[in-house]
């Protein structure tokens, strides 16, 4: 089978070939006979009831500093294409949900990878409130009274922007804080969203466990570690991946939230679980596929793309 695959992703120039779960995903599908095609979301539009981008015809190759070549710049109709893959990384603002509006509109027809419907319904910080019983104490705000009450009640909690990403504006307020209304007031100012507080979990000190889940099955986890004197585990500001195992709990974990991921077409996705406690589950553009292909051998991308071919069929 050789299907017509359109990547929706930000600039592949500086992107890490030993790191980035695009590339890896994109170098699997050119080594099973498909055809790519790439493009930045800048490039997405409308016109006249098409879904139309703008981009170049791709091939790849495992070269640092040489790990791409595009064809001629041309206009494509996303609704003649077999797969589109939805793989910027947030922030999940209003130019990001603009794209899943665009192309709900060719899914199902044009597989589009997660379903952008639910890709924007399920925001990684707000889809976790679906599972009361697997979460820390958590927190969804914007009042500052409301804030202060919550960390009065808990001492040490973890603030942060609700549509943030990898790692960007974490604070840690421990009970000898007093930093509360300043970060308030800075966050409040920059935007209009709430924030999300959580009880800090002292176990991230021995890291915080991606599990990657492929149609709602767990096919295996990394452990990020935190550098010396941070609280971040993100591989983005210096967390240290390491080969774990999944535990009983993981696994109640992915059960309990498999089907759900499954039915909505969530079919590549990345959640985050510290100690006994889920904190996120990223559906936007998860990564650390690469990462568990070095440390186990399990080869995500090609569970990934049987799904997909297997859809597509």
């Amino acid at each position: 089978m050789s299907l017509k695959v359109a990547i929706q992703m930000d600039p592949i120039e500086p992107i890490d070939i030993n790191a980035d779960s695009t590339f890896r995903i994109a170098l699997e599908a050119q080594k099973r006979g498909h055809e790519l095609f790439y493009y930045t979301p800048d490039k997405l539009y409308w016109n006249n009831g098409r879904v139309m981008a703008r981009g170049w015809p791709l091939t790849l190759r495992r070269e640092k500093g040489n790990h791409f070549t595009l064809g001629a710049e041309t206009d494509v109709d996303l609704g003649e294409w077999d797969v589109v893959w939805l793989r910027q990384d947030p922030p999940f603002d209003m130019g990001y949900i603009t794209t899943t509006h665009l192309l709900e509109r060719i899914h199902p027809k044009t597989l589009v990878v997660n379903d952008p419907f639910w890709v924007r319904n399920f925001p990684e910080k707000l889809l976790v409130l679906q599972f009361p019983d697997l979460i820390p104490p958590t927190l969804i705000a914007r009042d500052l009274a409301t804030i202060r009450e919550f960390k009065d009640h808990h001492d040490d909690i973890i603030l942060k922007p609700l549509y943030g990403n990898g790692g960007a504006g974490v604070f840690r307020l421990d009970p000898n804080d007093r930093n509360l209304s300043s970060l308030h007031e800075l966050f409040t100012g920059l935007s209009r969203e709430p924030l999300i507080a959580q009880k800090f979990l002292p176990d991230v000190s021995n890291g915080d466990k991606r599990v990657i889940l492929v149609n709602g099955e767990p096919v295996g986890a990394i452990n990020r570690v935190p550098a010396s004197g941070e609280t971040r585990s993100n591989m983005h500001v210096g967390g240290r991946p390491e080969k774990i195992g999944l535990t009983k709990r993981d696994l109640e974990i992915c059960e309990a939230i498999g089907p759900t991921l499954r039915d909505h077409g969530q079919i590549f996705v990345g959640i985050d679980v510290i100690g006994d406690y889920l904190t996120e589950i990223n559906v936007t553009s998860p990564t650390g596929i690469q990462e568990l292909e070095r440390f186990d051998g399990t080869n995500v991308a090609e569970k990934i793309w049987e799904v997909i071919e297997a859809k597509r069929a």
